[in-house]
């Protein structure tokens, strides 16, 4: 275990360090962050519109109409199909921040680079007709939102390096002093947002003339298909919860880490689930792998599904240092953050501790996927239930309220406290025995 230790501190612990201070993934992570407001005020609305009682539905029929669940579902299609646009807003945004250039210029030029990137068709199947025909001049919405995401973000990149290069470079107009601010900044982005939208514009024009025909086919066919395959199954599930716990032993903020890699894919899939429940909540929801299968039924507690260690602190723990960070420990852990544990017990760089808080996780990965794949527990609806959710009410919630869902969290909670137990024992046993030594040292110096 030693040299397991020494390994992770001189050879992961350097790249993992690199790799979370990498302005690009930064900016995507805290973009994509933008996002998260919107989704939930969303999937308040979704919750609201299917309340699983039986009658629901006739009940609000017959106060507010037979047109009651479209009215009701205008927010949902406002805040989750504008999710590329604001992604790629804010990924441009945070990027321009850290290179201390005109975040608000590169955020506009991002938004503009995407529109116009983006075919304005869209197929349309008139009422009546069995065929679709392709409708010319419309802003498609399909690609406004999640599968638009990995298009706003490449694009975001992009336009927000060429936007800096160019503002450092100082190729800008610049007014004379006496101008407003807001007026100068803007003629001193025209030079780079022409450069952005030409770039752009030659880049479509040339893509139109190959089989793809558009950024978004590209994108989809080479990058999104790949990774959403990986993304969705139990071995990527796997892989990405190790690279977490890994992280988080080294004191590294591993979900922001791996996030900022796969939180735009397992956003896209728990879309696809929440479509698909908004048209038809009895139907069959396609992915089992979102990104609320991480945060309710893997992290409760926080990674390392610590919320069962806090437990055993409070009711079997006999050393005082235990009890104390159980009491102290068990506030936040019911909301998922579990900073006084990995910390204060500690978890980081502890040998001992480090095997539960990776081994957890990723048995709760292997049952949870396999509850959910065999249709024994059901999949989440695509509701964006805050991860600070407490269990139970969450998983609940979270399913589109399927009991099944917060039954699997209990399961889980008896999982990650039957890993936890045998090395929660001996790290309590240690510690009792410090404490019994040190009394016994304090003894003998007052006599």
């Amino acid at each position: 275990m030693a040299g397991f230790i020494s390994f992770l501190e001189n050879r992961v612990m350097p790249v993992a360090g690199r790799i979370a201070e990498q302005k690009h993934l930064q900016a995507i992570r805290d973009g994509i962050i933008l996002t998260m407001p919107l989704l939930i005020i969303g999937s308040l609305f979704l919750i609201i519109g299917f309340i699983p009682i039986p009658g629901y539905g006739d009940f609000m029929a017959g106060i507010f109409g037979d047109k009651w669940l479209t009215k009701l579902l205008y927010p949902v299609n406002a805040t989750f199909d504008i999710m590329a646009l604001i992604v790629g807003f804010g990924v441009a945004y945070r990027l321009a921040e850290k290179y201390k250039v005109d975040p608000l210029s590169a955020g506009a030029i991002s938004v503009a680079a995407f529109l116009l990137a983006t075919p304005y068709n869209t197929m349309f199947t008139p009422e009546g007709a069995s065929t679709a025909v392709e409708v010319g001049g419309v802003i498609p919405v399909a690609l406004m939102g999640s599968k638009g995401l990995f298009v706003a973000m490449i694009l975001a990149l992009l336009s927000t390096e060429i936007y800096r290069k160019i503002i450092q470079k100082k190729i800008v107009i610049t007014m004379p002093d006496g101008v407003p601010p807001a007026v100068a900044r803007s003629f001193v982005a025209l030079i780079p947002a022409s450069i952005v939208i030409l770039v752009v514009w030659l880049l479509r024009i040339l893509i139109e003339n190959t089989s793809f025909q558009s950024i978004h086919n590209i994108v989809s066919d080479l990058l999104v298909g790949p990774l959403n395959a990986l993304g969705s199954s139990m071995f990527g599930a796997i892989i990405a919860v190790l690279l977490v716990q890994v992280l988080w032993s080294l004191g590294l903020h591993g979900a922001a880490i791996v996030g900022g890699v796969m939180d735009p894919i397992w956003l896209s899939l728990m879309d696809q689930n929440r479509a698909v429940f908004q048209a038809d909540p009895t139907g069959e929801l396609p992915n089992v792998i979102t990104k609320q299968f991480f945060d309710l039924w893997i992290y409760a507690g926080g990674s390392g599904a610590t919320l069962a260690l806090v437990v055993l602190m409070i009711l079997r723990a006999r050393s005082e240092q235990m009890k104390n960070i159980g009491r102290l420990s068990i506030g936040p852990g019911l909301f998922n953050i579990n900073e006084p544990v990995t910390f204060g017990m500690p978890i980081v760089m502890n040998p001992l501790l480090i095997i539960p808080f990776i081994l957890a996780p990723i048995a709760l990965v292997i049952v949870t996927y396999l509850a959910m794949e065999l249709g024994w527990v059901a999949r989440p609806s695509g509701v964006a239930v805050p991860w600070t959710t407490p269990p139970i009410i969450s998983g609940y919630l979270a399913t589109g309220g399927k009991i099944s869902g917060a039954v699997l969290q209990l399961v889980n909670f008896v999982v990650s406290l039957l890993i936890y137990y045998p090395f929660f024992r001996l790290w309590d046993k240690q510690k009792l025995a410090e404490e019994q030594a040190s009394q016994s040292e304090n003894k003998t110096v007052a006599l």
